[in-house]
């Protein structure tokens, strides 16, 4: 690992030197990167769409869906936009410190690295990296290990298309992970689960480096058959894709589990079941429509969520598995109980359970009792219970009958809250999450006092300065008959 920690050490000097002399600064340095990614992303779709059906089994059409046409918008709405995000904002300060003028300035932090994951290995390297770009600093992206053929096309292809400069790609695993967190860096963005983002911002907090933290969490989803039964079959195949249909459940956003009264469990079982055959055929194994788990581990860790007895027995539908193909068939769970291990962590794959309220509105008190997720979702078209879920709950986001579509929605934030994140990016908040906001005062030299031993008078003096501004201008407006 000396060699690595010496690649580490030798790439943060370049970048920082980089940094340093004020290139990525520029605007046309910066759309010309961003552009640079655009190109790389056209040039390589079938490359990269190989690549990720290797790693993961992803169908093309999801592929370009989920990966590859978030990079090209991302890189679109970008590259449009730099102009008017980077404009320095005017503040109105009060008129008690007339003749001042203030404003705020978008600054680059510097370096900063970006750490990816595997689930969508493409758009959540670029996309941060865009943000990145876009503010104006040097980058070093570490790509994750789980994902080799899509880590591997990146570490060759950015430095061909891209500054190679200040921005920079570095394979590996944990170990290569733990060297580049034992260095300073001037902002990181994490991509992962709550427990390795832990280990982040602590070793961040070694050096008071601000962190953006993209978690998980179990997000929920709330059907209020009373108020949606017409639109019930939109409803079932909006749960169904939001489960198994992007990356067979293993992304961060995806539909954790439903909650449903009891006497419409039954019927909303009978209308996944045909659904999931539509989307994925009699045999999801062989469809080539189906993702695969990630690893054997994964796979593993599935298998010892479901073959809790108590979990077993909720099973209505699905539940076989194949470790050595990866596979884990669509499975649907009946009321499994609530202090199970499959209902306290984030499921990350291709189960739904179902769980039943008596009423509708006692889903709210369910989902208080665990952390805050990074999306809740609600089916419904009652007022009062969407008041309830925003007033009641705290989640990264609300989606009001649909699902998963807030993340493709640059003109919103997205990140989450508590367990399930720190800090958010996408479109313009993208450029704020790798900006710092810096505060611009112009004070006047006119309208001063003199200064009077001892020196803590000249604070005196400032604040006499100020009431009398304050009193004049009171003065002129109460003569112009004008209120203040």
């Amino acid at each position: 690992m000396e060699g690595m920690k010496e690649t580490v050490e030798e790439s943060l000097r370049e970048m920082r030197e980089t940094f340093a002399s004020g290139r990525t600064r520029s605007l046309k340095w910066r759309k010309a990167q961003i552009g640079a990614i655009y190109e790389m992303v056209k040039d390589n779709e079938d490359k990269i769409c190989s690549a990720l059906f290797q790693d993961l089994g992803k169908h093309s059409t999801e592929a370009f869906r989920d990966e590859l046409g978030v990079v090209l918008r991302s890189a679109t709405v970008a590259i449009n936009s730099l102009d008017k995000w980077a404009v320095p904002k005017h503040s109105n300060l009060p008129l008690l410190f007339y003749p001042a003028k203030g404003k705020v300035i978008s600054e680059p932090y510097g370096t900063v690295l970006v750490l990816s994951s595997w689930n969508f290995p493409i758009s959540l390297s670029l996309d941060p990296l865009i943000g990145a770009i876009a503010a104006g600093n040097t980058v070093l992206l570490k790509s994750s290990e789980l994902s080799p053929n899509a880590s591997a096309f990146l570490a060759k292809t950015i430095p061909a298309y891209l500054d190679t400069k200040a921005i920079k790609v570095i394979e590996g695993g944990p170990d290569v992970a733990t060297i580049l967190l034992q260095h300073q860096w001037d902002k990181i963005f994490f991509t992962g689960s709550p427990k390795i983002g832990r280990i982040i911002m602590a070793a961040a907090a070694q050096h008071l480096t601000p962190v953006t933290l993209e978690l998980g969490g179990k997000c929920p989803t709330i059907v209020d058959h009373h108020t949606i039964s017409k639109n019930i079959k939109s409803v079932v195949k909006r749960i169904a894709g939001g489960k198994w249909g992007s990356c067979s459940g293993q992304a961060c956003i995806s539909v954790d589990y439903v909650l449903i009264e009891k006497s419409y469990a039954s019927s909303l079982i009978d209308m996944l079941k045909p659904t999931i055959k539509s989307f994925f055929g009699e045999n999801p194994k062989e469809s080539g429509c189906l993702s695969r788990i990630a690893t054997k581990q994964h796979v593993q860790r599935l298998s010892r969520l479901l073959n809790d007895p108590r979990v077993q027995a909720s099973i209505v539908y699905g539940g076989s598995i194949d470790e050595e193909k990866l596979y884990v068939e669509p499975t649907i769970l009946l009321d499994p109980p609530l202090d199970s291990e499959i209902m306290n962590e984030e499921i990350f794959g291709p189960i739904l359970p179902i769980i039943t309220v008596r009423d509708i509105q006692e889903s709210i008190g369910i989902i208080k009792t665990k952390p805050k997720p990074l999306a809740i979702y609600a089916f419904t078209n009652d007022e009062n219970l969407k008041t309830r879920i925003l007033s009641e709950t705290s989640s990264g986001s609300v989606t009001f009958n649909d699902v998963m579509i807030q993340y493709m929605c640059d003109a919103l934030p997205f990140g989450g809250v508590g367990e399930s994140g720190i800090g958010r990016y996408h479109g313009k908040y993208s450029f704020d999450c790798f900006s710092h906001e810096k505060a611009i005062m112009e004070g006047s030299l006119g309208m001063d006092l003199e200064a009077r031993y001892p020196p803590w008078n000249n604070f005196k003096l400032t604040f006499i300065r100020l009431a009398f501004r304050e009193a004049y201008f009171k003065l002129i407006l109460l003569m112009l008959g004008l209120k203040r």
